[in-house]
């Protein structure tokens, strides 16, 4: 039972550590380059760097808004806003077409499947199965088969389109085509809200483009600018989209003489003609792209309001190296009755598309995290004295004369079973004397 009484009372004594003072200068040069690169992480990196002083929050709540402006004209025709972009909402994504293949008149009725769908050739009604459909092809199949064509009769919208429909180009003024992104941001942590237009001056978009240094809160910037920003060039690339339909064109054109000359019905994709195209165009980004506009709200709210600006950059998001399904390009169609019968016009549009992302963080001042860093950096001083004590008993603890003055085996009666005491060193600094000894240790 006195035990127990022993082992309360024992509790509540007071601990210290043993300081010994080695006189030993490599070593002491050792501690105090630790502490002092212990020091600069946390005051340069921690502090300045990573204010860590500071609360944050990322991802701010974001709204963004489009709006395009620009006329252009192809062989055919004038283009205006309303038939170039898509879709017409002015939302965070959004496409310009720069071109477009048209086929037109098509209706609902049977006619031959493409050359291009592998699964259509035939060389007997028998090789058509009635009600087979290609989910790459474009209807459904009658069960006969076209002797001229030699490709399965399909119920579709016909005719089909092939790569010899009517080519557009509205790559003449494109780069000219101004781009209006209007960003909100707001971060709830902190009841922060911004935008990136200045609402202080009337009339200001209607004269202003973009400039980082004059014009920062003019969010309105020429697709040329875009394409150029994002390490692209716009007639480079206008020049790809046309030498692209041409090579396309070309090759079927040889296809059809290369049948002819052999005396065929029919060429099969094994006899394909390839087409090489030199300079830009080979190898290069086809057929439109994808470019992303990144803005960028790193705020410190620490200080003015004035001080948390936007940051734009731009890139091409989509792999222009990749040689399969590259460039960007979709369909839609344009409906309309004639003579009685639903008739439309599809379209497969060719173009750039914008990809607006918004990133965002803000820090303030908090009293937590402060604290936090700041007991992790005044800790962390402490790796300097372990290191000099594994160095010392490691490597340096000659006749163990070291270890024998760290560590005292002591005990607290002679009757009582004795007890060992550990006390580790806190210092190697060469500017005092030994805790039971006048004599300073040389090791």
């Amino acid at each position: 039972m006195m035990g127990y009484w022993d082992f309360f009372w024992e509790f509540w004594n007071y601990e210290t550590s043993k300081v010994i003072i080695v006189k030993n200068r490599q070593l002491g040069v050792i501690y105090r380059l630790v502490q002092l690169l212990i020091l600069v992480y946390f005051i340069w990196y921690v502090f300045i760097i990573q204010k860590g002083y500071q609360e944050s929050e990322s991802g701010p709540e974001s709204s963004v808004i489009t709006k395009v402006k620009g006329v252009t004209r192809s062989q055919q025709k004038v283009w205006d806003v309303e038939e170039y972009v898509k879709p017409p909402e002015g939302g965070s994504v959004f496409s310009i077409i720069t071109r477009v293949q048209v086929t037109p008149s098509q209706t609902q009725k049977t006619c031959p499947e493409s050359a291009k769908v592998h699964s259509a050739t035939c060389h007997s009604d028998s090789d058509c199965v009635m009600g087979e459909m290609d989910m790459l092809g474009n209807g459904e199949k009658t069960g006969r088969c076209v002797p001229a064509n030699k490709t399965c009769e399909i119920m579709a919208w016909c005719p089909v389109e092939n790569g010899a429909a009517a080519s557009e180009k509205l790559g003449k003024m494109a780069p000219e085509f101004t781009i209006l992104i209007k960003n909100n941001i707001h971060f709830p942590r902190f009841r922060f809200s911004k935008g990136n237009i200045k609402e202080n001056k009337d009339g200001y978009l209607r004269n202003c483009t973009f400039n980082e240094t004059t014009d920062l809160y003019c969010p309105i910037f020429k697709l040329g600018f875009i394409v150029e920003q994002a390490g692209e060039n716009f007639t480079e690339l206008a020049e790809m989209l046309e030498r692209a339909a041409l090579e396309e064109g070309y090759r079927l054109e040889q296809q059809d003489l290369l049948a002819k000359s052999l005396g065929l019905w029919f060429l099969d994709q094994t006899l394909a003609v390839p087409v090489h195209f030199h300079g830009a165009c080979a190898g290069g980004p086809r057929l439109g792209g994808v470019i992303g506009v990144i803005i960028n709200w790193n705020c410190n709210l620490d200080l003015p309001d004035s001080a948390c600006n936007p940051r734009y950059s731009f890139r091409r998001l989509d792999p222009k190296w990749a040689q399969a399904s590259s460039g960007y390009n979709y369909r839609f169609a344009k409906y309309y009755q004639c003579s009685g019968k639903s008739t439309r016009t599809l379209i497969k549009a060719y173009g750039i598309r914008i990809d607006v992302i918004v990133h965002g963080q803000a820090g303030k001042f908090s009293l937590i995290p402060t604290i936090i860093n700041l007991a992790t950096a005044l800790t962390s001083v402490g790796v300097g004295s372990f290191l000099c004590d594994w160095i010392l008993l490691t490597f340096m603890n000659k006749n163990e004369v070291y270890s024998a003055r760290k560590f005292d085996q002591m005990s607290k009666s002679p009757k009582m079973t004795p007890t060992t005491e550990f006390s580790t060193s806190t210092s190697c600094t060469p500017d005092s004397s030994l805790a039971d000894s006048k004599a300073p240790i040389h090791l």
